[in-house]
């Protein structure tokens, strides 16, 4: 078991990380390094600081009203054994879990065949905002992402329909 993960941050309530008001956890450490970068600062991963998966869970109790969680960064497929004890707990809170990755969901899942915690991230996530940011596709209109060529994945009716769904 993980037991932490390195953090950049915390936002105890959200509204622009995901559906409804999230606790958004910021993780350290990025490879994408994308240019124009939201969280530039994230990218180092001897950065931020280390925070147990008890501590993260302590805050997110405080508030009853959160929908859920959100897990962006950097890159939290970067930390997936922590991410992933951390969703498990969500979970059992019945709250939601919102990923951003830079990474798509096709490079996830070829991925996820190697590595249990992303297998186990993919099934536990019910929003992904998937594939790194692009300064030239920038578009500040666009709810939850930065960049045009970035998806709302609808994970749960994914899995359901074995095709990629929009979230709406």
């Amino acid at each position: 078991m993980a037991n932490s993960i390195r953090i950049a941050g915390i936002m105890r309530e959200s509204i622009v990380d995901g559906p409804g008001i999230r606790f958004a956890v910021f993780c350290q450490g990025c490879p994408h390094a994308c240019p124009g970068c939201h969280n530039p600062e994230t990218h180092d991963p001897a950065g931020g600081n280390e925070i147990s998966v008890d501590r993260l869970l302590e805050e997110f109790d405080k508030n009853p009203l959160l929908a859920g969680i959100t897990f962006s960064g950097g890159e939290p497929m970067c930390q997936t054994e922590g991410f992933a004890e951390l969703g498990r707990e969500i979970k059992k809170r019945g709250k939601t879990i919102t990923i951003f990755s830079g990474y798509t969901l096709e490079q996830l899942l070829k991925r996820a065949k190697d590595d249990r915690y992303t297998a186990e991230l993919l099934a536990m996530c019910d929003v992904l905002i998937d594939g790194p940011f692009i300064q030239a596709e920038r578009d500040l209109t666009l709810q939850f992402r930065g960049s045009r060529n970035q998806r709302v994945i609808d994970m749960n009716r994914t899995r359901e329909e074995g095709k990629i769904v929009l979230y709406e």
